[in-house]
């Protein structure tokens, strides 16, 4: 049975936050049809204006990135703490950069999105997220949001709704979605080496207990919203990691889409013993008893038969890791650590794992168009091993060309449902949930993402050996 919008607002956790997105629903002046932002393109922008909104821990990275594009100029920069603005604009000058317009307070993103610009940048805490990108998208600007980009369905409802309704990009900077191994990925799922894809694996594994406690001294966990939300929340909070890449190979929302879902969550026990050694057994940070459990695990079933397996943890002692798992009729791989195996041919079975000579050609011919064009400039260029350079290159690229956008408001939609839809799940002895269908029909009409580059020449760009300085021409 179909479920609507209204039934999944009904008895929702998230108090208060129909009440406070209700206005932008309403504000909508025009209603587009389904699916209408799936392939949505404007005119080219030749020069991207973009305003970063948020310059913490990751702001000043994407400052950096941004300026460095040619026909990009940052120009306005908004955090909280005017003395964040200040260092970037420092920056922007020691780097021979545009002057950028300054915002700063409990409100100044909202004169920074009423400002001349071209794309609205959101690099702020969580629960700012939506809220700055649906007022962007009210002024008429495109929006790039940090993941998760949502936090309820109600946030993902009205996003999908007001990029619809005033033809704006809202596009989720997943910047997993650009790793090497996860384009190589899509690329061989592309050539149909792995037959029918049959299952996926991803996850966010990562130790960042000191993340979430950070420095005490700065007024406890009030002021912390990522520790708020593991006191007050269960379930998975930061699903996109590993769900996005393995979104785009599976065609979610472009030929097949999320059906339902399940999820269990273990007790936390990971962040009260770490606060306890690292803070005394007395401390505030001991005794904060956050309801987020140590491990949690979704599993997905899509409208064609395929499963999906989400994990989350951020609290134990573990190596990092994303899985990034696809499996099909004619072979499997993941990533941590890379291992492959293909069948020789259709029917064949496929017992073990190449070995290194043959796993390394595999890598050389299927490595993905994107990362053989700019992958040496996106490593130089840095982020993350440089996928986040390739996002925000690609981004900027499609804008600049009037090209869609490699992931969309639908693609934003589905995958941040989960944070709200596990809570319900793992809450509820993992009962089943259905997974609203965001783009209302149109995923069966909806074409895959392809095999998407850059042409470096169009930026100006003719050699990676130059100094960093000359790429911004």
């Amino acid at each position: 049975m179909q479920t609507n919008r209204r039934d999944f607002l009904k008895g929702t956790l998230w108090m208060g936050a129909t009440a406070a997105l209700a206005g932008y629903a309403a504000h909508a002046a025009t209603k587009a049809a389904p699916g209408a932002m799936s392939g949505f393109a404007v005119a080219p922008i030749s020069r991207v204006r973009v305003g970063v909104v948020g310059l913490g821990m990751r702001g000043p990275g994407a400052v950096h990135r941004l300026a460095s594009i040619p026909g990009v100029e940052v120009a306005a920069l908004c955090d909280l703490y005017p003395q964040r603005v200040a260092a970037q604009q420092a920056w922007l000058k020691e780097n021979g950069k545009p002057a950028a317009r300054e915002y700063s307070g409990e409100e100044g993103w909202k004169a920074m999105c009423e400002s001349d610009l071209d794309l609205v940048y959101v690099v702020t805490p969580w629960h700012l997220h939506a809220k700055i990108g649906l007022y962007a998208m009210d002024c008429g600007k495109h929006t790039a949001i940090e993941v998760p980009s949502a936090m309820n369905l109600d946030e993902c409802w009205a996003l999908v709704e007001k990029a619809e309704a005033t033809g704006r990009h809202c596009m989720q900077l997943e910047n997993c979605c650009y790793g090497e191994i996860e384009m190589l990925t899509l690329n061989l799922v592309r050539q149909g080496k792995l037959g029918d894809l049959v299952h996926g694996e991803g996850a966010y594994i990562h130790d960042l207990r000191d993340l979430n406690f950070l420095d005490p001294a700065q007024g406890g966990y009030q002021n912390y919203w990522r520790l708020r939300w593991n006191r007050d929340h269960f379930g998975n909070p930061y699903p996109t990691h590993g769900l996005l890449p393995i979104m785009q190979a599976m065609n979610v929302n472009r030929g097949d889409k999320f059906d339902y879902l399940t999820c269990v969550s273990s007790d936390e026990k990971g962040m009260t013993a770490y606060a306890k050694v690292k803070y005394g057994e007395d401390s505030w940070q001991a005794n904060l008893h956050p309801q987020c459990g140590d491990m949690s695990t979704t599993v997905i079933r899509t409208a064609l038969g395929r499963t999906i397996m989400v994990q989350h943890d951020v609290t134990s002692a573990r190596p990092y890791s994303r899985i990034n798992l696809l499996s099909g009729t004619q072979g499997c791989l993941n990533d941590y650590p890379f291992r492959i195996a293909l069948a020789e041919k259709p029917g064949d079975p496929a017992h073990q794992w190449f070995d290194e000579e043959q796993t390394k050609r595999v890598i050389e011919e299927y490595k993905h168009p994107l990362w053989k064009v700019a992958g040496d400039l996106a490593v130089k260029m840095g982020g993350h091993g440089g996928m986040d350079f390739l996002m925000d290159l690609r981004l900027c690229y499609c804008l600049q060309n009037g090209l869609p956008l490699d992931m969309d408001v639908y693609d934003l939609a589905t995958s941040c449902s989960l944070c709200e839809l596990c809570e319900r799940s793992a809450r509820n002895r993992g009962a089943s949930q259905d997974v609203p269908d965001f783009t209302r029909g149109a995923w069966k009409t909806m074409k895959p993402l392809g095999i998407e580059s850059v042409d470096l020449e169009k930026f100006g760009i003719f050699s990676v050996e130059r100094d960093d300085s000359q790429l911004n021409v």
